[in-house]
């Protein structure tokens, strides 16, 4: 296995384009070593999808990043509420996070929020009006979900806008200073926020939130985390979710169409746009605790191993012609959301949301198109997520 010269997720095409990235490395083996900054530092990038499949089951592959970094010089500051949530956590501290946050995400309180889901996508499509344009994800992907979020938090409108664009600022892989002061702002206020409900009579969903936080064990400082976690995992990926959806469909015009005629064709069709451009390309940090070998490759312990979803939802072992846009194929398979205990517990919250959006949008706008030619669009610089800066489209 002979490592690229420079950290083949840090070109400038790889945020455009990722998969020809992926294709080379996964048939170059679907385990590889990959250098890391300037230091001679390397990881291991995993690209195949059995291989990923395993790696996010392996307890010797740890999310604990406090535990790598403990002896490692670093001029990172992150706020605590951000750099000790759930994702970065092993059992049984996982353990703990884990179960507050499945429960608020059942099939029985999803379904409960959707008639508000729907309200939101319809307040959003108002003023929406054939032949004008529209930009997606000012105008729908972005402000969708983070109304769904903070209304589960209890964030005053006035602040949903602000938060938003502290968490894009979490992404930003070009500007580490940025994300770190980012990172301060989100934890400040939600910490400011938790302590304000303690002590304010009334009900609300936050108030829900604190006493499941408080039934679960998790103290002051836990409950900040998994506030933080809700609000940048539970907004920034669905919206990914719907623009790259969105796209996809009106690149494979045929796709549009069916669902055009047959709305109802729209819940089956969502784990198929998942896995052809995943929200979620590089899934969170994780390092090797000993010596292990997946997919048959040797990793030696103590180094940072990255598991791409992206790139494993392509693999063409797994799925036939996976360039290809196939609303018939089974991509249930698909590793959009993780798998094993770190598979993401808002699942089905992000799904119903896409869903409410994709339905209005094909049946309101059923001829709707791109407004500008889908080369000029452009991608946020990070690995971690997948999504468009902007998607200009035409209502019709």
């Amino acid at each position: 296995m002979t490592a690229p010269r420079q950290d083949p997720l840090r070109d400038p095409r790889f945020f455009a384009d990722p998969y020809p990235t992926y294709d080379r490395l996964r048939e170059g083996c679907p385990v590889s070593r990959i250098p890391t900054g300037s230091g001679g530092h390397h990881a291991y990038v995993i690209t195949g999808h059995s291989e990923a499949r395993e790696a996010f089951t392996d307890p010797r592959l740890s999310k604990d990043t406090a535990r790598f970094f403990a002896d490692r010089p670093s001029n990172r500051d992150l706020h605590p509420a951000i750099s000790r949530n759930m994702l970065a956590s092993d059992p049984p501290a996982h353990t703990r996070h884990r179960r507050v946050a499945t429960r608020l995400f059942t099939t029985g309180r999803v379904r409960k929020l959707r008639p508000f889901i729907t309200r939101v996508v319809d307040d959003l499509m108002t003023t929406w009006r054939p032949g004008t344009d529209i930009d997606l994800v000012a105008d729908l992907a972005v402000p969708l979900p983070v109304t769904v979020v903070c209304e589960l938090l209890g964030v005053p409108e006035s602040d949903r806008a602000t938060l938003a664009d502290w968490s894009h600022a979490l992404f930003d892989a070009t500007d580490t200073d940025r994300v770190d002061a980012a990172s301060h702002r989100i934890g400040d206020y939600l910490t400011d926020l938790v302590d304000t409900a303690r002590t304010t009579p009334g009900d609300g969903p936050l108030r829900s939130l604190l006493r499941d936080c408080d039934e679960g064990g998790l103290d002051r400082d836990e409950t900040v985390s998994l506030a933080a976690l809700l609000l940048v995992a539970g907004h920034e990926t669905t919206t990914h979710f719907i623009g790259n959806a969105v796209l996809a469909l009106l690149r494979h015009p045929e796709a549009f169409d069916r669902l055009r005629r047959n709305p109802d064709l729209v819940p089956g069709a969502l784990d198929e746009l998942l896995r052809f451009d995943s929200p979620v390309s590089v899934a969170t940090f994780r390092h090797s605790t000993e010596d292990l070998s997946v997919g048959g490759i040797d990793i030696p312990a103590g180094f940072p191993v990255l598991i791409a979803p992206g790139a494993a939802n392509r693999d063409p072992s797994a799925f036939p012609d996976p360039h290809h846009l196939d609303l018939d194929r089974d991509a249930g398979g698909h590793l959009s959301f993780g798998h094993g205990i770190h598979r993401c517990a808002g699942a089905p919250l992000a799904r119903a949301e896409a869903e409410t959006a994709l339905r209005a949008l094909v049946t309101r706008f059923p001829n709707t198109r791109l407004a500008v030619p889908a080369e000029s669009l452009t991608w946020r610089r990070t690995r971690l997520t997948r999504g468009l800066t902007a998607l200009p489209l035409t209502l019709a």
